[in-house]
């Protein structure tokens, strides 16, 4: 699944401003992406367009489940789709819209760096993974920090393009120690686990980060990217 993304808007240097008070009258943005498996690309789908289908798309690993077939309901045409992380994960470029919350909060279920070299059969096919699903993400990043870079230098006009501040909530360290079987068991132990390390990581992203939210990107994009 193309993981999800958050905006919050800065409206308070607490970060406490949500989208949805921040702009009146309309409701948060929401993007379900899949991966198109006949042109390879990501399809991001929106308003109308996100289906009980999209969504099972978007979710889609092909090592388990058939291609997930999408009708647009505008266009009439129908696509085979994939998990949408192995081409944007998640996919950023939505939230470049102008009149979107210059924050993106992302947060991150699969670990950057893992210290030891993987052996079995079953590890190295989830390193794969990882590597694929984080490619995308990293891709993304990148470029947003090039803009950044060229902002800085005077070699881009400020406001000719939008200036993104990303953020990121995550637990690397709980995400290493799993076993790779515990992505396809769903055990109540472990969904308990995950769903109580997302709140302490959550808080501690709130307690470090919020301050910044609205003023300066909490991510070194140069150390993570590079």
């Amino acid at each position: 699944m193309a993981r999800s993304t958050a905006t919050r808007c800065a409206g308070s240097s607490s970060g406490s401003t949500s989208i949805a008070s921040a702009l009146p009258g309309r409701p948060p943005a929401f993007f379900v992406g899949a991966t198109n498996v006949r042109t390879g690309k990501i399809r991001v789908f929106e308003g109308r367009a996100i289906t009980t289908d999209a969504i099972l798309a978007s979710a889609c690993l092909p090592t388990l489940f058939q291609a997930v077939e999408v009708t647009d309901p505008e266009t009439g045409e129908t696509d085979a789709y994939w998990d949408g992380g192995y081409t944007g994960n998640p996919a950023l470029f939505p939230f470049l819209a102008p009149d979107l919350p210059g924050d993106v909060v992302v947060v991150s279920i699969n670990p950057l760096e893992r210290a030891r070299v993987p052996v079995t059969g079953q590890e190295i096919q989830n390193r794969i993974n990882e590597i694929s699903f984080n490619a995308s993400l990293l891709g993304e990043l990148r470029a947003i920090q090039q803009v950044r870079d060229l902002i800085d230098q005077g070699r881009l006009e400020r406001g000719t393009m939008k200036e993104i501040r990303i953020h990121m909530v995550s637990d690397d360290a709980l995400m290493r120690q799993l076993n790779v079987a515990t992505k396809l068991v769903p055990s109540p132990l472990v969904l308990d686990e995950l769903k109580r390390a997302g709140r302490a990581a959550a808080d501690r992203f709130l307690a470090e980060a919020g301050p910044r939210i609205g003023q300066e990107s909490s991510v070194d994009l140069h150390r993570l990217c590079d």
